[in-house]
């Protein structure tokens, strides 16, 4: 499990990138990239990190899944994720 501070930064992170995505937007489309640097550097979209949604980890993160590769096993052998069963051939 992830510190709770840590998923707590990656949140505000985001909400920082929600507010900004506009104005980041315009600044790009101007390509006033004086301004743009003077914008908070957790504005930048690529400082968010993907989490597992119920672990918090951050690597082995499945997109499709929204979890990381041992919170999916883990879901899957019991039967949690729909659509997906163990292979076997």
């Amino acid at each position: 499990m992830a510190k709770t501070a840590w998923i707590e930064r990656n949140k505000k992170k985001a909400d920082t990138v929600k507010k900004y995505a506009a104005l980041r937007a315009e600044l790009k489309a101007k390509r006033d990239y004086a301004a743009l640097s003077k914008l908070p550097r957790n504005a930048s979209p690529v400082r968010v990190v993907n989490r597992c949604s119920m672990s918090g980890r951050r690597r082995g993160y499945l997109r499709k899944f929204g979890c990381s590769r041992m919170t999916f096993r883990e879901g899957a052998l019991n039967g949690l994720i729909p659509g997906v069963t163990k292979a076997s051939w």
